[in-house]
This record gives structure tokens, C-alpha cells and sequence, in this order.
């Protein structure tokens, strides 16, 4: 069986593997992704009823120009090798462009055009550094296979005592629709909130990928089951949705991972226009989901914090927990928790280009910070380089959907990036059979 799937994987493969179609079919995608992508936001106007995401014909030229000016940047994914930096940015580079396509339609007080450019710079400093950044680093040492089988078993062993010990603040299966009122009873421990978080975003992909692309099927679904073991404790979409989501991404990774990159967010945004336009308001669930929180929500965030910061202080990285006993704060409690005072939207949080950058420095010292994050993010990929493209695909696939969603540092400290890092690094270089990959 194991062979079948290795040849399914070549064959596949091999029909993207000339470098004459690469570029070609790569900025077809693309092109395809931008156009769904816009027309998902326009269809979540009357859809997604919401007074933040809004159409209106008169805007629609500038929302086709700027979109398509900020797309001038895209060949960068098109010459550029796969990488961590190229996972992440691709989900970033379309939540940018997203908000570009909003703020021609936004009714909020600020200045759109100032938000537009220092968004479309910001991006491209963000993706200079994480696309481009890629020479392996050096390995001094390097653990052997057996030694990194037992570190695996302890990630196992984490990640079920993890499970249990959230179990033991609360067990209730609930509707997904309820999930918000249990979640606001929920008191976990510090210590407990970052085992969670991390184990969710780094440590059950992390496990389940190493068992998966080595055919060890029985490991890869108990990591699937302890997954979803954390939703009736938890009450998190992450939860109930990451089982599916890894076997969607271990389906997409015999594609080269470009492409897989791309039909992982182009496809089920697809699904959702394709769904609510042929039928409707039964599937407004899926595109609510899928359509709505996972492209809308992200841009809009950045749309609302655009308008919110404009009239108020900046934090100058008060947020983060590390700094905020250095520097002075005009916050006076969490940005989520602000954000729902504020607007009807819940705990809104956003990700780095909202947080750290219009929120922490504002628009026109934005694409500096990014440009910070875009490093970080290439060291990432120094520390994976020789791993597979496959293994990197899916053991990072929770990660685009938490760095589109969260600030950059509650990713690194709160969901542990650094911690995937690590792991990458300790990874033996042939533990998948065959030579590293240069």
C-alpha cells in the first residue's frame, strides 16, 4: 500500500514537474485565487450579513484597480522556491489583498488610501524576507532517528495529558453554534491556556505528520482523535476542524508544495462561491465558515483596527506581555476585549499586520515591523531546510490559519512557533527515507 501511495504521489507530481508549465500554471492559479477571492467577498455582502463587509458598484473600479496593482507582486510566489515563508505568506498576501478589495467599499472613518499603500508595502516586506530567506543552517549535531522516535512519544504522551487535564476544567459536547457562550465560562490556567494552544497549533500536526509520511497510519489517527478530543473542553472551531484540515492538507501535499499551498485556501473558497451560488441559503453554514472566517474576517480585521487606531493611541507593543512593563500603555485591557466594546464582532483578534503594525506603530512604520516578522519567519526556514516538502506542508498547516487571526507574537510565545522550530531542527534530515533535500 505504502508503494501505491509513493507512486500515486510521483505521478502526480511529475505532471507539474516541468519547469516550463511551473510558472505558467503557478500564475494561473493565482490569477484564479484573486478573482474567487473577490468574488467570495462580493457574493458575503448579501450572504454574510454584516455592515463590515460591504458592496457598493460605485467603488468597484477602484477595487479592481488596487487589487490588481497590489498583485504585481504576486510573481514573487511564482519564482520563488516552496518554504515555510511561502505557506505563510501566500495566506497573508491574500488577506491583504482582501482588504484592499474592502477598503474601496469600507464605510469606516480613515484614510483609506494611506491604509491601502502602507498594506501593500507592509505585505511586500513581509514576503521579501520569508520568501527569500531559505540557506540551510548549520547543524552541528544531529540527533539520531532512534532518540527523535522517543522525543515523538513524548509529544505524544504531552499532547494526551493535555487533553485530559483540559478535560478536567469542563466536558460538554455542543453545538458549534453554542460554542461562544460555554467558551466565555472557560478558566484555564496560564500554564494550561499555552499547553493547549501550542499543543493544537505545533505539536499534534507536528506528530501526526511524522506518522503519516511514514505509513504509520494507526499513530497518524489517534493524533487525529486526540485533536478533536480537545473541542468538548475547549469549544474552538480549531479543534473540531483540525482533523479534517490535516487530512485535506496530507491529500493536496502529492502536489508540488506551490501548488498545494494554493489549492489549499483557492479550493475550499471555491466550494463555498460555487455552493452558495447553485444553492443557497443551506449552505450559508459552509460559507460562513469557510468563506466568511477564514478570508473575510481577516481582511476586515484589518479594516476595523485601520479605523480604531486612527482615532486613538497607538499601544507601541503595550500588548505583549514582555514589553508592557517597559513602555507606557493607553490600553486598559486587551485589544480583543476593546475591539468588542467597540464593535459588534466578538473578541476580534488580528493578525500581525493589524497588531503589531497599524495597532503597535502605525501605518507608515508598519512595513518595518513586518519586515521584522518576515525574518523571524526566515529563520523558520533556514531551520526546516532539507525537510520535505510534504512534512513542511503538514506540519505547519494549522499555522496559516492562527497567523492570519492572531498577533505575531501571541503565535510565537502563546501557540509555539518557536517550538515547531525547534522540532524542525532536531529533525533527522533522512528520517523519511532517502536523502535531505537540498
Amino acid at each position: 500500500m505504502a508503494e501505491s501511495v509513493n507512486s500515486v504521489h510521483r505521478g502526480l507530481a511529475g505532471l507539474f514537474d516541468r519547469d516550463q508549465k511551473r510558472p505558467l500554471l503557478l500564475g494561473l492559479l493565482i490569477c484564479l485565487h484573486i478573482v474567487i477571492c473577490a468574488a467570495s467577498l462580493r457574493i458575503s455582502f448579501p450572504f454574510y450579513r454584516s455592515e463590515y463587509v460591504m458592496y457598493d458598484p460605485a467603488g468597484l473600479t477602484n477595487a479592481i484597480a488596487a487589487t490588481a496593482i497590489f498583485c504585481l507582486i504576486a510573481p514573487l510566489f511564482v519564482f520563488t522556491r516552496f518554504s515555510f515563508g511561502y505557506l505563510c505568506g501566500f495566506y497573508l498576501f491574500t488577506m491583504v489583498a482582501g482588504f484592499l478589495w474592502l477598503n474601496s467599499f469600507s464605510k469606516l472613518q480613515y484614510d483609506h488610501v494611506a491604509a491601502g499603500i502602507s498594506a501593500g508595502l507592509s505585505c511586500l516586506t513581509f514576503l521579501l524576507p520569508a520568501l527569500l530567506i531559505t540557506p540551510r543552517i548549520g547543524r552541528p549535531f544531529e540527533i539520531s532517528e532512534r532518540s527523535f522516535e522517543r522525543i515523538l512519544y513524548v509529544i505524544v504522551a504531552f499532547c494526551l495529558a493535555t487533553s485530559i487535564a483540559a478535560a478536567t476544567y469542563g466536558f460538554r459536547v455542543v453545538a458549534i453554534n453554542d460554542i461562544y457562550q460555554y467558551r466565555a465560562e472557560l478558566q484555564f490556567p496560564t500554564a494550561l491556556n499555552y499547553a493547549i494552544a501550542s499543543t493544537m497549533t505545533v505539536l499534534i500536526p507536528f506528530a501526526y505528520a511524522c506518522f503519516a509520511l511514514r505509513h504509520r497510519y494507526w499513530m497518524a489517527a489517534a493524533m487525529l482523535a486526540i485533536a478533536i478530543s480537545f473541542y468538548p473542553s475547549t469549544f474552538t472551531k480549531i479543534a473540531l476542524f483540525t482533523p479534517a484540515w490535516l487530512l485535506c492538507m496530507t491529500l493536496l501535499s502529492i502536489f508540488l508544495g506551490r501548488i498545494a499551498t494554493i489549492l489549499s485556501l483557492f479550493l475550499p473558497v471555491l466550494a463555498g462561491v460555487l455552493l452558495i451560488i447553485t444553492i443557497g441559503e443551506p449552505m450559508r453554514r459552509y460559507f460562513g465558515i469557510v468563506n466568511a472566517r477564514m478570508l473575510s474576517v481577516p481582511s476586515v480585521a484589518m479594516d476595523v483596527y485601520n479605523e480604531y487606531f486612527a482615532q486613538r493611541e497607538l499601544t507601541h507593543f503595550c500588548q505583549i506581555w514582555l514589553l508592557k512593563p517597559f513602555v507606557s500603555c493607553a490600553l486598559k485591557q486587551q485589544i480583543s476585549v476593546e475591539m468588542n466594546s467597540t464593535y459588534p464582532l466578538g473578541f476580534l483578534n488580528a493578525s500581525l499586520f493589524a497588531t503589531e503594525g497599524i495597532a503597535s506603530v502605525g501605518l507608515w512604520a508598519a512595513p518595518l515591523v513586518t519586515f521584522a516578522c518576515g525574518l523571524v519567519i526566515g529563520f523558520g526556514n533556514r531551520l526546516s531546510a532539507g525537510l520535505s516538502e510534504r512534512f513542511i506542508l503538514i506540519s505547519a498547516a494549522i499555522v496559516p490559519q492562527v497567523i492570519t487571526n492572531v498577533p505575531f507574537s501571541t503565535l510565537i510565545l502563546t501557540h509555539g512557533l518557536w517550538l515547531l522550530f525547534l522540532l524542525w531542527y532536531l529533525t533527522p534530515r533522512t528520517l523519511f527515507g532517502g536523502p535531505a533535500e537540498p
